[in-house]
This record gives structure tokens, C-alpha cells and sequence, in this order.
């Protein structure tokens, strides 16, 4: 189809959080993460949306997470149905009136039409939101004239609170979803959202021609779509036979009751720090390595054209952090968090998890560390007893 007038996104502004547990999730982002905390809702906020809200800020990852207030309210629904999870994803963009009716022209479905505020400064803020495939994950777009407080009724902290980004978050670099079905939101994402195709790839974690009595495995079709002008990145993923029902896609779904956001993906300027100093911290956990993967890895650069890398090997190894790529010396170093699920021992908390990523050169998203998470995972599954 020809290519689709864009939507004048600006960029990623917030993600926004709903939690069981408010204190908890502060904890983690505050003492875990070194987030700062910006700010929370009003009293009179709190009251009309049955939700209170805390924002945290590191670099320009800015996230709002709300726990329910008596019932009735977004974040109190969202909860009747699922885990702790995403919500709301919101977009900053250049001109309301065409985003609002380019979505219209293109048969968007609409949660609101335009609302419109100002600040007492006499800044302005106008947004709508609109329902996706992505499960009961919204969108909302945002255009902002000089208006100061992140949203209608928020309390930003006199001084900043708690964290000061010492790990060095920068941005979020991709959303990834899972779906049981992924071609519907495919279709959407390009014919109403007006998104490209970026990346593909399908695999399965064993060689199941090799292995016909084997009866499980993580078998995925994976598709990243992406807007060129800000170059926000979605990549989406469904099981892929002949393990449909034990493959993790599959079990995110079941565990999330539903399609939605499975990770994002956070900037890092230098991720062995990060990666060291957090270990050191003991506040956060991280899926684990096999040695294995370290003891080909020279090799695996090689054959990926990579040809060197600036990091040791067992420094690599010792910290567990992996290396993908697709160019001479153009490769990025990632490593994954533990889901809220398994940190907590707490179900509610849900599937989701955190990737942390810093691209030396390589805008991709690497095969090999794409299949070295999803082995990952489906250890931790088979340690639950659940494959």
C-alpha cells in the first residue's frame, strides 16, 4: 500500500503503570532503579479517577504508576482482568487536530474526543486516547503548548525525591508485545498508525526435526514495526508451531490473561556499569546466562561480521551481558531483568520485565540475543515446572 501521511509523533512521553501494589513499585523504581520521583496525583484527582498516581523520571523515561482507590476507576479495571502491567502508552506529538483526524479517516476507535486544559501559567495541554489491539493497553496523544505539569492534576515534588539516575537511563529504546495472534495489530499498526516494517524473524528454541520427541519449546514469529519520523519502535511476537500452547508467548498471555506489553527496552550509556553496579546493589535480578553462550561468543562474532569487540570476554561472562550484531565492529550489548512475577514471588505482579540496551553502532535487534531470551525464559519456566 502507498505510504501513509504521518501522525506527527513527536515521541515516547510515559508509560503509564497500574500496580496492586503502590509502595512496592515505588521501592523498586526509587531504590532498585535510581529513579527520582516527581511528583503523584491530587487529592481531587484521586477522588474523580479512584486511582492514586507517583511519577518516576530517569533520563527521559518518564513512568506513572497508579494503584486503585475503592473501585470503579481505569486502574481498578484494568486490575480485574490483569496482573500488574501497562496500561497506557503516551505519545507526544506535533498537531492534535491532523493526529486526531487522520486516526478518524483511517477507522481508529476513539475513547474521548479532544480534551483541552491550561496551566496557571496559561500553558496549554490537549489530548484523546484511543483503544488498540494491544489487549486492554490504550493509546493517548498529546500536544503541549508551554503546559508545565505532566498531566491535569499532578503534584510535582518541591525538590526532587528519592533516586538521582546513577545507573545512567537514557531513553526507551522499543516496546515489545506479545499476541496470540499477531497479524490484526500488524495490519492496524500500518493502516491506521501509519507504521512500517522495520525487522522480522522467526525461530524456535530447539530443533524440533532433530528432537520429534521433544514436547515443548519457545517457538516465536517475531515482527518490529516502527515509526520512521520519531522512531518509535514496537516489536511484536506470537508462538509459532508446533508448541503453540507451551511456547512462553503463549504462557505471557495466559499469565497476563491477555495480550499486552511483555517488555521495554531501556537505554543505557554504559551497561557493564550499570550491569556491575547493580549486581553489587542486590535490588534487582537478572535472567541468567548459561556459560555456554560466553564459550562460543568469539566465534559467534566472527561469523556475524562483527570481527572485535571493545569489551573482554569474561567481563562479559562474569556480569552475564550479551552481544549481538551485524557490521564490522556495529553490535549492541543487552541483558534482561527478572519478570515482576518471579522477583516478588507475587502472581499479581505479572509477566512483564525490563531489557537494558546500549547500541554501539547496531540499530537491530539481534537474532541471537533474541533467541538467547527466549532460552532464558523457558528455563525459568521449566525450573517452575511449566514446560
Amino acid at each position: 500500500m502507498a505510504k501513509l501521511e504521518s501522525l506527527g509523533i513527536k515521541g515516547l512521553e510515559s508509560v503509564h503503570w497500574y500496580v496492586s501494589d503502590l509502595e512496592r513499585s515505588r521501592r523498586f523504581y526509587v531504590n532498585g532503579m535510581d529513579f527520582t520521583e516527581r511528583g503523584v496525583s491530587s487529592p481531587e484527582l484521586e477522588a474523580k479517577g479512584k486511582q492514586k498516581s507517583v511519577v518516576f523520571q530517569a533520563g527521559q523515561i518518564v513512568l506513572v504508576v497508579s494503584q486503585p482507590v475503592g473501585e470503579g476507576g481505569r486502574a481498578w479495571r484494568y486490575l480485574r482482568k490483569h496482573p500488574d502491567g501497562v496500561g497506557t502508552l503516551n505519545f507526544q506529538v506535533e498537531d492534535i487536530e491532523k493526529t486526531f483526524r487522520l486516526l478518524e479517516e483511517r477507522g481508529a476507535t476513539f475513547i474521548n474526543d479532544i480534551e483541552r486544559y491550561t496551566d496557571e501559567k496559561g500553558g496549554k495541554l490537549a489530548q484523546f486516547s484511543i483503544t488498540t489491539p494491544f489487549g486492554d493497553t490504550t493509546f493517548r496523544f498529546i500536544q503541549r503548548d508551554g503546559y508545565q505539569p505532566l498531566f491535569p492534576g499532578f503534584v510535582a515534588h518541591p525538590e526532587p525525591r528519592g533516586g538521582t539516575n546513577r545507573y545512567g537511563f537514557s531513553h526507551v529504546d522499543h516496546i515489545t508485545t506479545n499476541f496470540q495472534t499477531m497479524k490484526p495489530m500488524l495490519l492496524w499498526m500500518e493502516h491506521v498508525m501509519g507504521f512500517e516494517k522495520f525487522w522480522e524473524v522467526q525461530f524456535h528454541t530447539e530443533d524440533v526435526k532433530a528432537q520429534q520427541k521433544r514436547s515443548h519449546g519457545s517457538g516465536l514469529r517475531s515482527e518490529v514495526m516502527w515509526d520512521p519520523a520519531s522512531r518509535v519502535k514496537f516489536a511484536n511476537n506470537e508462538p509459532l508451531r508446533p508448541f503453540f500452547k507451551a511456547s512462553q508467548v503463549n504462557l505471557f498471555n495466559e499469565d497476563n490473561r491477555g495480550d499486552g506489553v511483555q517488555h521495554l527496552a531501556l537505554i543505557v550509556k554504559d551497561i557493564l556499569t550499570t550491569v556491575r553496579e547493580m549486581r553489587d546493589q542486590k535490588a534487582v535480578n537478572f535472567m541468567p546466562t548459561p556459560g555456554s553462550y560466553y564459550d562460543v561468543l568469539p566465534e559467534h562474532i566472527q561469523k556475524l561480521g562483527i570481527k572485535k569487540i571493545d569489551e573482554d570476554v569474561e567481563v562479559l561472562r562474569d556480569l552475564q551481558v550479551l552481544v549481538d550484531g551485524g557490521g564490522e565492529h556495529s553490535y549492541m550489548l543487552q541483558i534482561f531483568m527478572q519478570e515482576g512475577a518471579g522477583l516478588y514471588k507475587d502472581q499479581r505482579a505479572g509477566p512483564f520485565f525490563y531489557e537494558l540496551i546500549q547500541r554501539k553502532g547496531d540499530q537491530g535487534f539481534g537474532f541471537g540475543n533474541f533467541r538467547a531470551l527466549f532460552e532464558s525464559i523457558e528455563r525459568a519456566q521449566q525450573a517452575q515446572g511449566r514446560v
